[in-house]
This record gives structure tokens, sequence and C-alpha cells, in this order.
């Protein structure tokens, strides 16, 4: 073929992230049709891209040039002071590496850049270019380039020096004048200079592109990604842009012509492609060392661990193992042929990495989970205490997890409590080294609904609007616009009607797809052999952490190895949960209770289940789940480990879980293709829910081997045409071995084959039960210790304490206020109740909260304000410490109202400051009898105490919710005659269903709309919780007499949800106190589709019968996520009573039952 001879060098894609906006596939796919042989990535101040970018050209037989624009200090990168008058603090160059050794060196400076020289942008300087310009070309860049930037500025010496400096470092044969042909007028001056330098200075010249969107036509969509990147709209004439539509991917032609007055600009642009000769390897991985003790090698001292934890899973004369019929020695061989599986792939220093980090965490008091993903069939990780669950026990599969015959590495995700994450991170980084270890970098991309609402900002059209079209954009991670517009009319009708909306439509599908920024992976840590900057480029993420440029995949791609430290909440409640009921045991006690030892039988904690009454359960919380839950009723832990694999949008919308119910109920007959079968199958009742099972089936009927069945298994998932055909025939031949005909084999390899999809990793499904039973025994047996656990976790999160409070109310627990003479640090256990933290209380912050609690310890409780401001530290204890602390009632217990301690403040803090001055001072208050001065009665006036609703204004002051009451209380039955929904429910409603909703207004702000008409935002708060309210102008104008702080009022409107989130769009605001009340006029019930069956239809009849009566009964069926309302005829009529509701949620479920 042959090629052009021009080559892009100066290239931008979307990891120039919201300034380059060219995909890597289109870019690439066009220089294929250009013929180009090269093409370079060049993207501002990061290698983003690079692996991704590299692949794709060598996928289309294209050189790769790997570069990058990089940014470089006026003066020092580390000189931070001053920007010298240069925008950015910073000039532009154009590096591309020509070898290996180059792509290294560009891989420390855009790392340093970084780490060491950020300051408005990533910059390096000449100083770190010298050191590291070993196989690199420098190009003189963009009008922002430290030459053309002198050149502009009338500065010619300057730019000649400038120069100077870049052939000393690079050479003369490595440094180019950069020209453009852009249409703007000082970059034609620019050119003309440049090239007359090169004459004088013998500097080549090179054309570029400068390239940031594909064709010329994208030039206005590129305008809109700008708006997005400054938040700035088109009609701004402020705004940042390109003053031209030149910066498109020109053809060889193009370029050819635009420079056909300076043909080797164009020569040149081949000659530094064939320079440019990086070639990087994959397939290969680069494990850290793990240093094992003298005299072992990683495989024996691996097996050594391994059998020693093996005897202590199962000591010699113990019960039968795990309580099954297993023998030990069938422990053993599995052991050993996993070794050998692991020690034959060279992965035992990957597990010795593993166990060494989980080891100190166990070893240091930070919560691990039992295990996560397919790591949890490793009996090897069991013996480790990698995980904690019995792989045989639960027919757990090594191959699932490491596969012999598809050489990958293996991955091992762990959980740690939330709160001690960091400290296993920084355990890993001080053994390998800083330079070893560091975060991964994950890409945000501009998704169909996101990309809508960012466009349609920028275009400066009405938010209604864009919501309207956005909403119609079906949710979900991998949903396009293109298919959108296919399945959805009313987009196009959208489209046609309003001119606007083509628009935004049009950009949004250009745009599409787009990076719109970076961030820390939530969980990715690698660890590599060497420095990390040997194989991969460095940045900095949000709180200053060290994190790669290149994001997972990437990172697995080069060789290094990748582990996921992943934080869960959770763990946390249960680590606080387990030492709240140690905390009156002493440490040798054989009665401290231990979450591992817990019996997985507990009859309670499956009653508990079985109810559906699972608030702050782990994976249990949804409507669905309790919904699951109450028709499945499960007895044992098989059913737990089934429930969390079957809920799933795949299941759900199969059938499959529909099924699994009426079967698991006896409801319909289950039946087995064959007898092998029944034995896989059977826990499940004959449906395939596991992927494990997809893989015993293969095995046991077909001959395959577990590493084959696993492929077959990935092959399943990935509807790979070619390959099942394959299986398919190695199936049936197999299961001709096996005497099963080629029908029956056909019929059983299609059922799989179906399922496969379906399927769910056990392993990880039986690792999360295992959490989820933790967190109901512990809820069922120590319920006030879990709540206050739990309340403690979600402290900051203002919705989900006031859930939690709401649910400690339902269970009879009383959670009380703060106290200086009782409250820790946290939620504590005050007999049957609940104790606030002090750390709750605004304006307390920790030296005082130290100062309290140990002041307390040393020398007793307080007696008075007084007595508190003589012992505490004032220099930690300030006026507005104390305030909030007679404000939320934390002086309460000394029996002397808020409003008269809040009176005497100013002298018990003089008394206090004036005794720690001076213990010999005398002064008035010496005169006061200890007795006195703990009961000091002549000093408190006596007035009385604040209104309730400035007591509970008080409350929600300072630890933000209410504690010794709710303003909403004493109207609780005027509220249930208005509406049966609250603040909770609303999250589970579809966007747009009309809701009335009754509470108290905490906040109001209003605004002006473009009109100039008054609207607002107010924030309304029940018992349950909070919701942001919309007031638009029609609404505003009829209740804004009503719209005010602490008002209670009635919410009718609709539920307007958001990716962001939901808020209530009000159509009518009434004041609680004085509105109509309406009597019922219907009853809903909700009940999921899901298990649904004759039977229960048959007593729900029943129980309407019996409570029969004048109003009507409209039935809503959840199925597939979709909401269909039946009305029943008048002879079902009924009567709303506590006793209806009562039958109808033990048979459906909580909050199956609504009053309208």
């Amino acid at each position: 073929m042959q090629h052009s001879d021009f080559v892009h060098l100066h290239f931008h894609t979307k990891y120039s992230l919201l300034d380059g906006a060219n995909t890597i596939e289109a870019v690439v796919d066009t220089a294929d049709r250009y013929k180009m042989p090269a093409l370079a990535i060049t993207d501002h101040g990061n290698m983003f891209g690079v692996i991704e970018f590299y692949q794709a050209a060598m996928k289309k037989g294209i050189k790769p040039i790997i570069g990058c624009e990089a940014y470089i200090a006026p003066k020092g990168r580390l000189d931070k002071k001053d920007n010298y008058g240069i925008p950015n603090a910073s000039f532009h160059i154009v590096l591309l590496a020509s070898s290996n050794i180059g792509y290294k060196n560009l891989i420390k400076l855009v790392s340093e850049a970084h780490l060491e020289g950020f300051y408005y942008r990533p910059r390096i300087d000449k100083e770190l270019l010298a050191q590291h310009s070993e196989g690199l070309i420098c190009l003189s860049s963009c009008l922002k380039g430290e030459v053309p930037y002198r050149l502009l500025e009338g500065r010619e010496e300057d730019a000649i020096k400038a120069a100077g400096e870049y052939i000393d470092i690079f050479g003369r044969d490595n440094f180019y004048f950069e020209i453009q042909d852009n249409k703007i007028k000082d970059q034609e001056k620019i050119n003309r200079d440049l090239i007359r330098l090169s004459k004088k200075l013998g500097v080549q010249v090179v054309a570029t592109g400068d390239c940031h969107y594909l064709k010329r036509e994208n030039a206005r969509a590129h305008e809109i990604l700008l708006c997005i990147q400054t938040g700035s709209n088109i009609n701004d004439p402020h705004r940042l842009r390109f003053s031209t539509d030149e910066f498109y991917m020109k053809s060889p032609e193009e370029m050819h012509r635009a420079f056909s007055e300076i043909p080797e600009a164009i020569l040149n642009s081949r000659e530094i492609a064939k320079k440019c000769n990086v070639e990087l390897q994959f397939g290969r991985f680069f494990l850290p060392e793990y240093d094992v003790p003298e005299g072992f090698t990683k495989e024996s001292f691996v097996e050594r661990l391994a059998f020693k934890g093996l005897e202590e899973r199962f000591p010699e004369g113990a019960a039968p193992v795990a309580a099954s019929s297993v023998p030990k020695s069938e422990y053993e061989a599995r052991l050993k042929e996993e070794l050998s599986v692991i020690n034959r792939m060279g992965y035992a220093g990957y597990f010795l990495i593993v166990w060494d980090f989980i080891n100190y965490a166990k070893a240091n008091a930070i919560p691990v989970g039992p295990g996560r993903g397919s790591a949890a069939g490793s009996l090897v990780a069991y013996c480790l205490r990698i995980t904690d669950l019995n792989p045989i026990k639960y027919g757990l599969l090594f191959e699932r997890f490491l596969n012999p015959e598809r050489i990958s590495m293996p991955d091992i995700d762990i959980d740690f409590c939330m709160d001690k994450r960091d400290r296993v991170i920084q355990y890993v980084t001080g053994k390998y080294g800083s330079d070893h270890v560091a975060q991964i970098i994950t890409f945000g991309t501009m998704a169909a609904r996101g990309v809508i609402r960012d466009v349609g900002r920028s275009l400066d059209i009405p938010y209604s609007e864009v919501d309207r079209v956005a909403k119609l954009i079906p949710e979900g991670p991998n949903v396009k616009l293109e298919d959108a517009l296919s399945s959805e009319p009313k987009l196009k009708e959208l489209m046609n009607a309003d001119s606007r909306i083509k628009t935004l439509i049009e950009y949004a599908l250009s745009l599409e797809g787009l990076t719109r920024h970076a961030s820390t992976h939530a969980a990715g840590i690698v660890i590599s052999k060497e420095p990390l900057t040997e194989y991969v480029p460095l940045s900095r993420g949000t709180k200053d952490e060290v994190v790669t440029q290149f994001a997972m995949e990437d990172i697995e791609k080069i060789g290094l190895v990748k582990f996921d430290f992943l934080g869960l909440k959770t763990l946390t409640v249960i680590d606080h949960t387990v030492r709240l009921i140690n905390s009156t045991t002493q440490e040798d006690d054989n009665e401290r209770f231990d979450i591992v030892s817990i019996p997985l039988d507990d009859l309670a904690t499956y009653e508990l289940f079985s109810s559906g009454n699972t608030t702050g359960i782990f994976q249990l919380e949804s409507s669905g789940m309790r919904d699951i839950l109450v028709k499945i009723k499960p007895d044992k832990f098989e059913d737990l480990i089934a429930i969390l694999a079957l809920y799933r949008p795949g299941p759900l919308g199969s059938g499959m879980v529909d099924d699994y119910v009426k079967r698991r109920r006896g409801l319909i007959p289950v039946k087995y293709e064959t007898p092998e079968i029944k034995d896989i199958l059977k826990e499940t009742h004959g449906v395939i829910v596991y992927q494990e099972q997809v893989m015993k089936i293969a095995n046991v009927l077909a001959g395959f081997s577990m590493g084959e069945a696993d492929i077959l298994r990935r092959a399943m998932g990935k509807k790979d045409p070619e390959t099942m055909t394959n299986l398919k025939e190695r199936f049936k031949e197999g299961a001709k071995q096996k005497n099963i005909n080629s029908k029956k084999a056909e019929k059983i390899f299609d059922l799989i084959e179906y399922f496969a999809g379906y399927g769910f990793n056990k392993s990880h499904s039986a690792a999360y039960a295992l959490i989820s039973y933790q967190t109901a025994y512990l809820k069922v047996h120590y319920p006030v210790e879990y709540m206050a656990a739990m309340l403690t976790c979600e402290m900051g999160k203002m919705d989900k304490v006031t859930a939690g409070i709401r649910e400690c109310k339902d269970m009879g627990i009383d959670v009380l206020p703060p106290d200086v003479n009782e409250s820790e640090k946290d939620f504590t256990v005050t007999g049957k109740s609940i104790r606030f933290g002090l750390v709750a209380i605004k304006n307390v912050g920790e030296s005082a909260i130290e100062s309290i609690i140990a002041t307390r310890r040393e020398s007793g409780n307080f007696k008075s304000v007084f007595d508190f401001c003589k012992r505490v530290d004032l220099r930690k204890v300030n006026k507005r410490t104390i305030e909030s602390l007679i404000k939320c009632g934390a002086f309460d217990s000394m029996g002397i109202h808020r409003s008269r301690h809040m009176d005497v403040i100013d002298k018990a803090i003089s008394f206090g400051g004036s005794y720690q001055k001076s213990k010999n001072q005398v002064s008035i208050f010496d005169t006061l009898t200890p007795e006195d001065q703990g009961n000091p009665s002549g000093l408190i006036p006596n007035i009385d105490e604040w209104d309730e609703h400035i007591l509970l204004k008080n409350e929600k002051e300072t630890i933000g919710f209410y504690i010794t009451g709710h303003p909403l209380a004493r109207f609780e039955a005027v509220i249930k005659k208005h509406s049966q929904i609250t603040t909770k429910d609303i999250a589970e409603l579809d966007d747009g269903k009309e809701v009335v909703i009754c509470g108290i207004i905490t906040e109001i702000k209003t605004t002006l709309t473009k009109k100039g008409d008054k609207m607002a935002y107010a924030r309304i708060e029940d018992m349950d919780g909070f919701a942001e309210v919309i007031i638009f102008p029609d609404t505003y104008k009829a209740s804004s007499d009503i719209l005010a702080e602490d008002k209670p009022v009635i919410i009718i409107g609709s539920i307007n949800k958001s990716d962001a989130g939901f808020k209530i769009k009000s159509s009518k605001i009434q004041d609680l106190l004085t509105a109509p009340v309406k009597k019922d006029t219907r009853v809903d019930i909700r009940l999921h589709s899901v298990g649904l069956t004759q039977d229960d239809l048959k007593a729900l009849k029943g129980i309407l019968k019996e409570h029969s009566g004048a109003y009507p009964v409209y039935i809503h069926i959840i199925s597939n996520q979709k909401e269909y309302i039946l009305a029943l005829d008048n002879s079902m009529r009924i009567n709303p009573s506590n006793n209806l509701i009562t039958a109808v949620e033990t048979r459906f479920g909580k909050n199956s039952i609504l009053f309208n």
C-alpha cells in the first residue's frame, strides 16, 4: 500500500479532558483511510490514553507515536510564587518518544510534572528535560510554545536564546520548529518568523495540525465541549473559544496544499515518524517481590502457611470438618492440587503479598471481610485466612477463581473496614516503598443522559426542557443515544417539533462517550517490582494521593498487578457493634463475643429475614428484596446465598426468580433432565442460579475438565458464536461418552447456555450472604448495640441518621440526647437505650470532646455548668462549645432548665477561668460551699424553660436532628388523614408519580426566573427524613404567605427524578393546621409480581372480604420495574383499619398497603 508522506504529530484525543473531542477509534480509522503510516498522540500534560492508542493503531497497521504536549515552567518547576506574566505559568512543548528509552523518559517527565511541578498545570522545566532528554524529539508547539510566544512579544533575542537551550538539550537533529495552518493571523506571522529563524539557526521545520476534533463540522461541538469545561454557555461573549474552525484532522492533501511553498515541512513529519520506534510489550507480568524467611522459596513458604492454616481451621480430634461429612483427606488433596496450580503458574508470591497485608490488618484490629468475588472458591485462600468461608462446604470452585487452562492473573478483592482501609494502604506503601505503590485512576465519560444535560446547560436551554429530554433516555450504564432515538419515538417528535432540541441532540451525539473527568478508583491499588515510573506515568488524585495515569485495564495489560482494597461500611458497623457488646467484658474473658463464632442456623435470625423487616441489613434493605424474602421465607444459609444471586435485573426480568420462588414454595414441580443434574441443582430447586453450576454440569455430564468448564462459562457469558459452536459439539461428544443421547445433550446445553447469561458467581454471593447474616444476627440478638453502631457509622448523613432514629423508635429503642456525664465520642449504649455521642454536636471539636471525657473520668461527673467550667480545659472548650452543649440538652441530667444554664453561661465561664488562672485567688464564688457549687441555686435564675418549639429548634441547630420530640409529633394523627407517604418512600416511587406529603419547612431559598418571576426551592422534613421541593412561580404566588421556616405544610406535587437524585415539583402547598381534612377515598395495595401465586391472591381476597366496606381498592402490580394498576370491582370495596394493615403487611411485607 502506498502510504501518504504526511503524518500528524500534534494530536489531541478525548484524554485532553474537555478539550480534545477525538475518540481514539475514530482517529485511528481516519488515519487508516488517509493511508498514514503513523500517527502521534500528544494530549495536554498527560499520557492517559497511550495504551489504548498504541493497541488501536497497531491493530490497523499504523505506527503509534507516543508523545505529550507538556507544560514547561518559565523559571523552575518548583517556583510557584509567580506566573511571570505567562498564562497558567507555563509554555507548551511537544515531546515525542523515538525509542523505548525515550518512552521511559517521557513517563518520568510527565510524572514529575504532576507530582512536583503542578502549579495551574502539571509542569516540567529545562533542568528536568536535560536529565531525561535521551530518546525524545521536541517540537516548539503552538502559539503558546516558548519560542513562538517570545516572537509574538517582539522579543526575538529571547526566542533565539530559548531555541538554543532546546538545541543544547535535545540536539539539533531532535528539535524542530512547528508551523501550523489554522488561519489565525498571529500564526501566519509566527510561521514566517520560524521559517526565517530555521535558516539562521539550522533548525528544521515541521508542519502539524494541532488537531482537537475530527472534522471541520465538529468545530461547533468542540465549542460546546469548551463551555462544559469552563462552566459557561454558548451565549457568553467572554467564554473560552478557538478563533477558527481549522483544528480538525486534515487530510494529507489538505496539508500539502497549505504548505506547498515549504514542502520539506510536510516531508519532515514523515522523517520524524520514521525516527519514532517505541515497542511496548504485553502479556508479561511484573509481580512485586515478597521476601520470604531464610531457607524458604516463595512456593515452599506458601505451602507451609497453607497446611499450617488447614490444621488451625480443622485441628486433629475436632468434630467432623465444618459439620459436614467431608473427610479431612479430601481437604488435604484439594489443598495440594490448588497449591500445585498456584506454584506452577508462578503466583505463590501474589498469595503471600495478600496474606501479608490481611495478616497485618487482622493483627491490628482492622476488620476484613469474609471474602469477595471468586477468591472465596479457593481453599488455599481459606487456609491462609484471606477468606473466611469454607469453599468445600458450600460447593465453591477453585477453577472459577484461577483456571490453569487460561493464563491470567489471580484477582483477590478485599473488603476492609471503611474507617481503617487507609491504614492498610499505608502499611503496603511502607513495606514496598512509596515509589512502588499507587492508587489507580478511573475516567468518567459523558454518558447518554449526562451529555444531554451538559450540552443543554452549554446551549442555555431551560433546565426543565433539558430534563424532559434526558428522562426519555433509558437509565443504565450502557445506554447509547442512538439506541434511545430508535426506541423512544417521543425523542424524534421533540427533535422535529423544536429546532433547539434537534441541535441539543445532535451535539450530544457528537460528544457522547468523551472523557469528562479523571478520579481515583474506589478500590484499585497497584504494587510494582521496580519503581512505578519504570512502567506507568503517575499523577495526583483530588486528595493529593498518588495515582497511576493508566486506568485499571491498561494497568493489567502492561503486566502490573492490581489489588482491590475496598472500604465496606458494613464491616465498620459490625466492628463497632462487637466492641459495644464487649465493652463490659475483660480482654481475657471467655464470654467475649466473636462474630466469627455465631451459629449459621439461628432460628430468630431467619424469622427476621422471613418477616422482611430488614432495614439496616446488608444487601437486603430494598423493597423488592424485602418482598422476595417474605415470599421465599429463608430458613437456611443456602437460601440466603441464592437470594443474593437472584436479586439482579437479569434474573428478575427473565422470570428465573419467579420460577425459583414457586419451586421453593412447592407450587410447581421440580424436574431434572438427568439424575446427575439433580445432584448439582437440588440446592436451587432445579434452577441454574450460579456460574459454578454451569461448570459442574459441563464437568459431570460432558467430561469437561473444570478448567475447560470455566472457559465454556466465559464463552457463554460473552455469547461468542464461533467458540460456542465448537464447545457445543465438544459438549455433545462428551455427553455421548456418558451415554446421554444427542437430543438430550443439546437440550441441556441450550438450557445452560440460556441460564449462563444470568448466572452469578456463587463464591461472591456466599461471602456477602455471610455478611448479611451477621448483620441480621446482631440486629436480632444485640439490637441496641447494632443500632448504636449503625448510627455512629452514618453520622454526617442526615437522611440516614433520621431513618436510623425512626427505626430505633419502631424497635422500641429510645435515642437519648447527648449528656456531658454519659456521652462518649460516638453513639453508646445506656441500658436499653442509645445515647448520642458528643461528636454529633456542632461546634464541639475533637479536642473539646477529649477534655470533657478525660476530666469526667479523672474526677467524676459534673454537677452544674459552674462545676463544668471550673474543671474542663477552657482553652479547648470555649463559649460556643458550651452554648451548643446546653442547646442540645447535654446538661439536662443536672435537673436544671436549658434556659437557666444559658442565662448564666458568661458567669460560669468567668468563674471557671478565674479558678483555673489561680486556685488561690479570692472571688465571690469562693464563698460557695461544695454543696452550693453542685447546686448553685443562688446564682442560677428562676426563669421558665424555653417553649417546646425553641427547644426542638435548638436541638436541630446543634445536632441536626430532633431528639426529645419532633415538631410534627403532635400533628401525627392529622398527617395520616392527609397522606400515608413519607420522605423515605419517595426514593422508590417512579418519576412523575403524584404525591401528597406532609412536613415542616426547614429551609427556603427564593430566586427569580429569567422573566423576573419569584420562585423558590425548599427543604421539608417529616419524621422519616427530608425532601427537596421545587416551587414554581404560580405555586409560589398562591402560597407565599405560608412559605416560612418551621411552618408545617402539605405538599401536593409530583416526583422529579434525575441522575443527581429526586425532588418534588409542587403544584399546591397548604397549611397543615388549616387545610380541610379529607376522608380516605381509596386503598392502594402494592404487590411484586415475582413469586406472586394464586394462593397469595386468594389470601388477599379473603383479607379484603373480612374488611368489606365503602372504599374502592386499587391493586398495583410491580413487574420488571413497571407498574400496572388494576381497579377492583365494587364487590371488593373495604373499610380501612389497623387490622387490615396488619393482615396485608404480614402477608405481603411492610408498606404494601396505603390509604389515600
